[in-house]
């Protein structure tokens, strides 16, 4: 007999306050990008206090005013932004706002249908390849025998690969002759679940790829590289093909081991006042998806995440997964202190991950990763976003696949 849960009084004040703080939360952050957007030259409808006027600081409004009698509109705040972040928007960096909310809130988009989740699709110049061979044919892919799929990280999408005038896959493109491909997903969903997910989207890439495929590559940066790991174990599990053409996987930045900073909801935080468009989904932290939490310790199984509370603090549950077998793998790290300077977990690597952390070292033998000391590289100096564009990141990874 399931004994019954007893739920107190107190318990259900606690919940509602909870679902009334999310949704104010949530409704604040819209009017938040609402006016940031708004300020674009031509689109201007707000105040300069920094809260929408008119119709919409009414609809703002209202939506405050019911949540605090009833607890509930979510998803009426949210549908103020999807207009603005359509595919027929022209507003600048709206990919960029919808991937950060989808960072932030994408588990909860995705169980709740919302149209702004972003589903898995593998893109080229930011437009959607159809996985069949006349969807492939009609795309302007370069095909050769040399693919490389590059894996963008936490509250990014794959347009983000192009900064500061580079882009890792355009310049393997030219030096090397591959053909570049970009993973675009929703990073806020478990990492588990992507990487099953990115996995099936492979084995049917790979299969209907137009010409003999000799050399598969995956570039993951910072989460890219989990839900990479994630994928081999899935697809090893499932008996895909298009293992058997990976041969090498390269980690810009991976937290293989987790980020202190997720522990208290800091790795938004930093990560998204890159942009003027994605700091205010900062004030989020306390309500963070399921995608940020398993960057704690790096979750790369739906093991290491079912049945537990992702918000209690519980220590490391991960079921200890090693590199794929027969794949050349190498790290990437970064640190902000200059070159010669000591290297340990006190230090906090490149802002967001530690680099021992980023090169697979842990003090428990059966968690340590051993890439070869070949395989490994520190840049000095720089921080985790620089690892997209500094010359001497691309430098060593050209070195690597030539």
């Amino acid at each position: 007999m399931i004994e019954k849960t007893r739920v107190c009084s107190s318990d259900l004040r606690g919940i509602s306050r909870l679902a009334i703080e999310a949704t104010t939360g949530v409704t604040d952050l819209v009017e938040a990008m609402h006016h940031n957007i708004a300020q674009i030259p031509g689109l201007r409808t707000t105040s300069p206090t920094g809260v929408t006027r008119g119709i919409t600081g009414l609809v703002y409004r209202s939506i405050r005013g019911v949540t605090r009698l009833v607890g509930s509109g979510i998803d009426v705040a949210l549908g103020q932004l999807a207009p603005l972040l359509d595919e027929r928007s022209t507003i600048p960096g709206h990919e960029a706002v919808q991937a950060a909310l989808n960072g932030v809130l994408g588990d909860y988009l995705t169980t709740s249908a919302n149209p702004l989740a972003i589903p898995m699709s593998l893109r080229q110049d930011g437009q959607l390849l159809n996985l069949d061979r006349p969807g492939l044919a009609a795309s302007s892919l370069p095909f050769t025998g040399k693919l490389v799929v590059l894996v963008h990280g936490l509250c990014m999408n794959d347009r983000q690969w192009n900064r500061q005038g580079h882009n890792h896959g355009a310049a393997l493109a030219r030096d090397l002759g591959y053909t570049p491909v970009f993973l675009h997903y929703n990073t806020g969903r478990h990492i588990s679940a992507n990487g099953q997910a990115f996995a099936n989207l492979l084995e049917t890439m790979v299969k209907q790829w137009p010409v003999p495929l000799e050399e598969l590559v995956i570039v993951g940066h910072s989460m890219g590289g989990l839900v990479s790991r994630s994928a081999c174990h899935y697809g090893s599990l499932s008996g895909h093909d298009w293992l058997r053409q990976l041969k090498k996987l390269v980690f810009l930045g991976t937290p293989h081991h987790g980020a202190p900073l997720e522990r208290g909801g800091h790795w938004v935080d930093i990560l998204l006042g890159f942009s003027p468009y994605t700091a205010p989904f900062a004030r989020l932290g306390k309500i963070r998806s399921a995608g940020i939490t398993d960057l704690r310790y790096g979750n790369l199984l739906d093991e290491d995440w079912a049945g537990h509370d992702r918000f209690t603090p519980a220590g490391d549950r991960r079921q200890p997964v090693p590199l794929p077998a027969g794949v050349r793998c190498y790290a990437l790290a970064a640190t902000l202190a200059k070159a010669g300077g000591e290297i340990s977990d006190r230090v906090l690597g490149d802002g967001l991950v530690p680099v021992n952390s980023a090169l697979g070292r842990h003090p428990d033998p059966n968690r340590i990763l051993g890439f070869p000391p070949d395989r490994q590289w520190v840049g000095y100096g720089m921080n985790h976003m620089d690892l997209l564009d500094r010359p001497e990141v691309y430098a060593q990874l050209r070195q690597w696949l030539a």
